[in-house]
């Protein structure tokens, strides 16, 4: 088994392989999110969570796939169970039906592919040009493409289809697609070019209700499909369970004590943790839309081992889908998403205060433990993104992008990464005397389409230098490896912008300061902020550089450790221009000078819930709908401020509050309606939710520090053209304050008032009113139009005045 699972190690990542021949072979990772529909798989999630690692299996099942093969993936999910200690959360996933979680893990998309291993399909490698196929774009959070028929039957109006010949790849927009749909398209079509064809292929694209306007691509698209005969249709609509359904829990319990599984229904919503019993199995039935199993510590191995094939069991007996997701999950080590459908989950022993742990998502403080590189040394030749193939001591050349071309980057300067630049970053180390070597593009935030074009393109041209062998690895910056940081032995510094070229013409700022994250050599690193104090976050230590010296600002979250590393940081920045020994700042004791430096003391992300995290409920981010009439939730597993778009409503749960974030191109109806949709959410969340518990509405660049401390790495300037969230908030005065909403004033705008013309409501008797008529509220019975007739304003206007200004109108209009 130790051979079967040899590429499993502790570090943070994702490993998939693939049944082949009833053996399980690993996939290199530029193969990842490419499925093929006679395939099954087996994936591994490994995350860090405080001080110990959490698991998940995902073995996913192709539509197409034979008996035998989803047999051996079952078989082969149980063992990798075991070999994990059997404490991994187990998930089914069949094709076209993914959960949120697995979705998670591809940004770029899912694509499925025709074929499998049984008919010699082997996952593409750099540079394949012989291709010819037409893949149907689904999704706007997380998008699926499958591979459908060459032809124009396959298109439709709604969605986005990519025709992908190789050298070319020409995207055809649906009329009725929406521009969140055009944007993952896109950046589905960039990652093909970037990942299978080394950056050197050409993209087009189609609007579909303006194709005369695209004649060259219309013409690779006709060649390759041929003429359009017929007339294109809608497509069809999205199967999608929506909150209500969720929110149907019943809980069972199992047992097969005489080889017969009986099921015995024991409690529905609300449930309580104490329902379930360490000696048994349960199944928790989410309203056939996911089927839970948790496995008590105390039942037997074979209960326990049985567990998935009886969930299956189930789904048959309940005449549910084949594709409902299942999920298993062990007593002790259950998933974020299993605890939240009870009212209450409470960990034992846990500790709040002192102890710290870290939760997924969020600017919460990491404990990592020192690295040993004794455990390393039999690693995997496909290393994916977040693994240690040792401690960092290799070889190590960097190249800056520059004109397109490589320029070689002093070795004084490794470790100094600036955000308009790419840099290329070759990493040799030695295993049984073998050289092995891991290829780090490294992208700038403020990089040109040029070069990060430039650095794919770079990246595959040293790949075969050195005859294919590097392992590559693509880094947005701010999103570094643990690896990659331990190349540079605690002395990384990313700064914002700027670029180390000679000749560069941009004057350092006066004053600069850096986030300092890390605890040891072996994952530190220095990141600027901007210069202000609602950066600074009270888990970790900032260094504060000006003329006059450096200020390292310890946060009351921050550790011995961090601080030390820190420090060694301090003489990296310092050095370079000659500054004195730094100044040690605690927390709530800075002077003047200080908040000075910084353009004045302003809020920042202090809130005691970043400090003494809890491990019960971790914070989820949603996209909620009701376009359709149904009220739609749909999780974004793994998320980060890319996951925020302009045209959506985003809800952010942390349990004890509820985040509404408005983006800036949001439709109307559900800017309108966002209040009672963040109450909805709660009064349908599956977990009987409070709901009293406060609602928070912000709109899009104003987002205040309590939000974006739950978000890694947060960009202020991403929306608001270089002005911060507070600059922008004073220009705008309260109008940028987030809204605290009151749920006492939101249950009535929940309810709906029957309309009736105003001569049946205007200057009447409680008596004389319609029936159903509140009389304290006769102007809500009043339709739009009628309201701005009567009272010559909008109902907006009206409900955003003074109490008593409104009772003085409703008076000389006879309402009151």
């Amino acid at each position: 088994m130790e051979y079967t699972f040899k590429a499993v190690t502790q570090s943070p990542g994702v490993i998939i392989w693939r049944i082949e021949k009833m053996a399980l072979v690993q996939l290199p990772e530029k193969s990842y999110g490419n499925f093929y529909e006679g395939d099954c798989y087996l994936l591994l999630s490994t995350q860090k969570v405080s001080n110990s690692l959490s698991y998940d299996i995902h073995y996913w099942i192709g539509s197409q796939s034979s008996q035998d093969e989803q047999g051996a993936a079952a078989i082969y999910t149980i063992q990798l169970d075991e070999f994990l200690g059997t404490s991994p959360v187990q998930h089914r996933e069949v094709q076209n039906h993914e959960s949120d979680d697995f979705r998670g893990y591809f940004k770029q998309g899912i694509i499925y592919k025709k074929g499998g291993v049984a008919s010699g399909m082997r996952h593409v490698e750099t540079n394949t040009y012989d291709v010819k196929r037409l893949l149907h774009v689904k999704g706007k959070k997380r998008v699926t493409a499958n591979e459908v028929e060459m032809s124009w039957k396959s298109f439709n109006l709604s969605d986005v289809f990519l025709l992908d010949i190789g050298k070319t790849i020409v995207q055809w927009n649906g009329p009725k697609s929406n521009r969140q749909e055009k944007l993952k398209g896109m950046l589905l079509a960039k990652d093909i070019r970037d990942r299978e064809r080394g950056g050197r292929a050409e993209i087009g694209v189609i609007e579909g209700d303006a194709e005369s306007n695209s004649p060259q691509n219309m013409a690779i698209l006709n060649d390759a499909l041929g003429d359009r005969t017929s007339v294109l249709t809608d497509g069809p609509p999205d199967e999608i369970a929506d909150q209500e359904q969720k929110s149907k829990l019943t809980l069972y319990h199992v047992s097969d004590a005489d080889g017969q599984m009986k099921v015995r229904e024991v409690a529905s919503r609300p449930l309580v943790q104490d329902l379930l019993n360490h000696d048994d199995c349960f199944f928790l039935d989410q309203g056939g839309t996911k089927v839970f199993v948790w496995k008590g510590k105390k039942a037997n191995k074979a209960e326990r081992q049985a567990a998935m094939s009886r969930a299956l069991e189930f789904i048959k007996a309940k005449n549910y889908p084949i594709s409902t997701n299942v999920e298993t999950v062990n007593d002790g080590a259950e998933s974020a998403l299993f605890k939240q459908l009870f009212q209450r989950w409470s960990v034992k022993d846990q500790t709040q205060g002192l102890g710290k742990a870290h939760t997924r998502g969020k600017v919460a403080h990491v404990t990592q433990e020192k690295f040993d590189a004794n455990l390393m040394h039999l690693m995997p030749e496909v290393a994916a993104q977040e693994r240690m193939v040792d401690n960092g001591t290799g070889q190590v050349e960097v190249w800056r992008i520059e004109n397109v071309e490589l320029v070689p980057v002093d070795p004084e300067w490794y470790g100094y990464f600036y955000g308009g630049d790419c840099y290329l970053i070759l990493y040799t180390y030695l295993v049984n005397s073998k050289r092995c070597y891991l290829l780090y593009i490294w992208q700038g935030r403020h990089s040109t389409q040029d070069e990060l074009a430039a650095s794919a393109f770079q990246a595959v041209d040293l790949d075969q230098k050195f005859g294919g062998e590097p392992v590559q690895v693509r880094v947005t910056m701010g999103k570094e490896p643990r690896h990659f940081m331990a190349i540079f032995k605690g002395k990384m510094v990313i700064f914002e912008g700027g670029t180390s070229r000679k000749g560069s013409n941009d004057p350092e700022p006066p004053i600069r300061l850096f986030q300092v994250c890390g605890s040891d050599p072996s994952n530190t690193k220095a990141i600027e902020v901007p210069a202000l104090a609602a950066s600074l976050n009270s888990n970790d230590v900032f260094l504060l550089r000006s003329q006059s010296g450096i200020y390292l600002w310890c946060g009351k979250g921050s550790s011995g450790d961090e601080r030390a590393m820190a420090k060694e940081v301090s003489t990296v920045i310092g050095q370079k221009s000659q500054r004195g020994s730094e100044e040690l700042v605690a927390e709530g004791q800075e002077h003047i000078e200080f908040w000075e430096l910084l353009g004045g003391k302003a809020p920042y992300a202090s809130d005691k819930r970043l400090q003494q995290v809890v491990l019960d409920h971790q914070p989820r981010l949603f996209e909620c709908s009701n376009k359709t009439g149904r009220f739609i939730v749909t999780e974004v597993t793994q998320f980060t401020q890319d996951d925020l778009n302009e045209d959506d409503v985003m809800l952010l749960d942390t349990w004890d509050q509820v985040f509404l974030w408005i983006g800036k191109e949001a439709n109307e109806i559900e800017r309108k309606e966002s209040v009672v949709t963040s109450q909805e959410y709660l009064r349908t969340h599956p977990g009987d939710r409070d709901p009293d518990t406060p609602i928070v509405l912000i709109k899009q660049g104003f987002e205040p520090p309590t939000f974006t401390g739950w978000f890694t790495a947060w960009d202020p300037s991403k929306w608001s053209g270089g002005k911060s969230y507070e600059e922008l908030k004073k220009e705008l005065g309260e109008v940028a304050s987030p809204l605290q909403v009151s749920t006492q004033n939101c249950a009535e705008s929940e309810k709906t008032f029957q309309s009736f013309p105003p001569d049946t409501l205007c200057n009447k008797l409680a008596n004389e009113l319609p029936e159903g008529v509140d009389p304290t509220q006769k102007e809500k019975h009043l339709s739009d139009s009628d309201f701005n007739d009567v009272f010559g304003i909008t109902k907006d206007d009206f409900v955003s005045m003074p109490r008593w200004k409104q009772v003085n109108m409703k008076k000389e209009k006879g309402m009151f």
